[in-house]
């Protein structure tokens, strides 16, 4: 194992693999969604065909990169959107507006009102 990949797996929160990629990150994008960038940094990792042949300096470089790419997916987007766990791309996705503009004329038509 590579120096590079022993100090990452002495790293035990998605903080602290952020700080050492020196990866710049939103605390509250990271607070909400850790568990779903660090589930896309490995996908990216993944489909990362030539890592095995990269020299540290280059190997971090890209690990900077696809953890960066992987936090700002979540900047702009929700774990909802992105689906990166089964439960998410299990669940049939539907429009929340719709949804909104319904329910004041459901509750209405049940006998309910605005108080």
């Amino acid at each position: 194992m590579n120096l590079l990949l022993t100090q990452l797996s002495r790293l035990s929160s998605a903080e602290e693999i952020l700080a050492f990629l020196d990866v710049r990150y939103d605390e509250q994008v990271v607070h909400v969604n850790r568990l779903h960038i660090l589930k896309r940094f490995h996908q990216y990792l993944q489909r990362e065909p030539a890592l095995a042949g990269l020299d540290e300096a280059a190997l971090r470089a890209r690990y900077h990169e696809l953890l960066q790419q992987a936090h700002d997916d979540f900047v702009a987007s929700s774990a909802a959107r992105e689906r990166v766990f089964k439960v998410f791309q299990d669940a049939p996705s539907f429009p929340l507006e719709g949804l909104k503009e319904s329910l004041p004329s459901r509750v209405r038509a049940a006998g309910g009102g605005q108080r």
